[in-house]
């Protein structure tokens, strides 16, 4: 499970050096793909196939489904980490998500995620109130 938030950097080449707490789960590979609001998805080679099976269920009748398919799909570049642990983000997905030199990695439960850190501070900002009001109604037998 990927878990908490990490500020690693991106170096000139492209690469970023995975957090430590995620090596093990991702030293065998990893699948980096665009991410909802405008970050980069980053699942372990299991949890993307994983992740593909149930969009795959929607129904291919569902316009709504095979464009979210196509656009998660052609995104996504399969990876392996080198001795450092560091990973290549392709150019199209840093373009995609805005990446500069400062990141924002966080960890969400089957994945985690690239954010550039002025989005995530945006985004963070933007949700921590509505986090702090949740209600039931919003995530059903959360409280």
């Amino acid at each position: 499970m990927f878990l908490g938030t990490h500020a690693p950097k991106l170096d000139e080449k492209g690469r970023i050096i995975l957090p430590a707490k995620f090596r093990d789960e991702l030293a065998s590979g990893v699948v980096l793909t665009r991410g909802q609001e405008r970050c980069v998805y980053v699942f372990s080679q299991r949890g993307f196939e994983e992740q593909h099976e149930r969009i795959r269920q929607a129904p291919l009748t569902s316009r709504a489904a095979r464009d979210y398919l196509r656009l998660f799909l052609s995104g996504a570049s399969a990876e392996v980490p080198d001795k450092q642990n560091r990973v290549t983000i392709p150019a199209n997905l840093r373009a995609y998500a805005g990446l500069e030199r400062d990141l924002t990695v966080i960890g969400a439960g089957d994945r985690a995620e690239i954010w550039d850190t002025e989005a995530w501070n945006a985004y963070y900002a933007e949700k921590e109130e509505a986090f702090a009001n949740t209600e039931e109604e919003v995530i059903p037998g959360l409280f």
